[in-house]
């Protein structure tokens, strides 16, 4: 085998079926159920298509050089069809893997929060509200009954996503995040328990992408759900947003 035949080598697929099947049981043996393990996994699998459909669609490819017009003109109509069947591959892999949920692809329906959306959640927003601020306990309780209201205003592809919608938040108005925390989160002179609560959490990065993006439906399911009206009213105004 040459050297650039070596630099070309792909796992083959009982490789890499059986690096899953490994992944799997090692899951299980840290008491992860099979069904949350495959979804996590089949997450993983759709993200990894979409990467590389995003990078192999990406603008700036030209054809080589020197090869004339014609050549040039179906050489990009070629990397143009890749592109395109990449994406719908991407596209099925993440159908597969909400294919359990009948209301994935219905943007308006809200169906019950799954154990892996709400851990999902969970990793998302605890690196980004530590960008911003020092660690402040809260309740587990109340946390995931926080991020069950948030979540419940999404569809399961909506939610699928959202670790991305929050990163773009919290990139988006960084300065804006990092006066509020500074203001009224750890640290400050505002008490961890009163209107001002959910600052000192986590789920305060996921309570105001909310109330940014969907501030009705939010407030739908914080009644719903019975959670303390001060808590989202204080983080309201910490905001600014109107209540």
């Amino acid at each position: 085998m040459t050297t650039a035949e070596e630099g070309r080598q792909r796992l083959d697929a009982a490789s890499v079926l059986n690096a899953k099947r490994t992944l799997l049981q090692l899951l299980a043996r840290a008491g992860v159920w099979s069904g949350d393990a495959e979804e996590l996994i089949g997450f993983v699998e759709a993200g990894a298509l979409a990467l590389a459909y995003e990078e192999i669609g990406g603008t700036g490819r030209s054809a080589p050089d020197g090869k004339g017009g014609e050549y040039a003109a179906g050489w990009l109509d070629g990397a143009r069809a890749v592109a395109d069947e990449l994406g719908g591959v991407a596209e099925r892999s993440l159908r597969q893997v909400l294919a359990g949920d009948p209301t994935a692809d219905s943007p308006d329906d809200r169906p019950p929060v799954g154990r892996t959306e709400m851990e999902r959640t969970k990793v998302a927003v605890t690196p980004i509200y530590l960008s911003f601020t020092d660690v402040s306990d809260l309740d587990p309780e109340v946390t995931e009954q926080v991020l069950g209201a948030v979540l419940r205003t999404m569809s399961s592809r909506q939610r699928s996503r959202y670790a991305g919608r929050l990163a773009e938040f919290a990139t988006t108005h960084r300065e804006r995040l990092e006066r509020l925390y500074a203001e009224y989160g750890p640290g400050s002179a505002i008490a961890i328990h009163g209107r001002y609560t959910l600052v000192h959490s986590p789920t305060s990065v996921a309570v105001l992408e909310r109330l940014a993006a969907a501030p009705s439906a939010l407030y739908e399911e914080w009644d719903a759900a019975e959670l303390p009206p001060a808590w989202l009213d204080g983080l309201t105004k910490a905001w600014g947003a109107p209540s």
